[in-house]
């Protein structure tokens, strides 16, 4: 395995590299251009990604554990089996993301926009979802225990199956969303009613 620590990746062009089983923490890879980038069973730990443009990348398996992603162009990029944990996201592209079997566990994602994404089956355990924008997105399956949805929009997406807790389902605005018959008692619940 190849690893690197604390080196400086700042405005580097590496694009459509191919990496497989390397090791990155506390790298900066500031404002690089990492587009079509291929990364299979890698790991980056505690790494910044400030306005790094990482369209089209592909990873599989990769880890991106506690790393700063700042204005990071996700375009058309794709995550397979990945883990963000920690890792928070400010002002990042995330609209044409493609997510798959991906651990967004304990994510900082406040204000993000995701809207109209397949997020079936994905991971926010503990994430802060503070006003993200989660509109039309498919999250069927998607696990949102300890998730703070304060603010967070969710109209017209498709909850069907979707762990919520409680809090979430007072906190997030859920008009138009589809649900099974257990969230909907959740949520009657969440809101004070009796169910007979």
């Amino acid at each position: 395995m190849t690893s690197a620590v604390g080196e400086n990746f700042e405005d580097a062009v590496l694009t459509d590299q191919e990496w497989e089983g390397r090791s990155f923490e506390h790298c900066d890879f500031t404002d690089a251009d990492l587009t079509g980038l291929s990364t299979r069973n890698c790991v980056f730990t505690e790494c910044v990604f400030t306005g790094t443009d990482l369209n089209a990348s592909q990873h599989v398996a990769t880890a991106f554990r506690s790393c700063k992603f700042e204005r990071t162009v996700f375009g058309k990029s794709t995550l397979d089996g990945c883990s963000l944990l920690g890792s928070s996201f400010v002002d990042c592209r995330l609209r044409a993301w493609r997510l798959r079997e991906t651990d967004l566990t304990l994510v900082g994602m406040g204000r993000a926009d995701l809207r109209g994404l397949d997020l079936r089956g994905i991971r926010f355990r503990e994430a802060n979802l503070t006003d993200c924008d989660l509109r039309r997105c498919d999250l069927r399956e998607a696990d949102f225990t300890g998730a703070r949805l304060l603010g967070a929009r969710l109209a017209e997406a498709d909850l069907r199956d979707a762990r919520l807790d409680a809090d979430a389902m007072v906190q997030a605005n859920l008009r138009g969303a589809r649900v099974d018959t257990m969230l909907a008692l959740t949520f009657a619940a969440a809101h004070g009613l009796r169910v007979d």
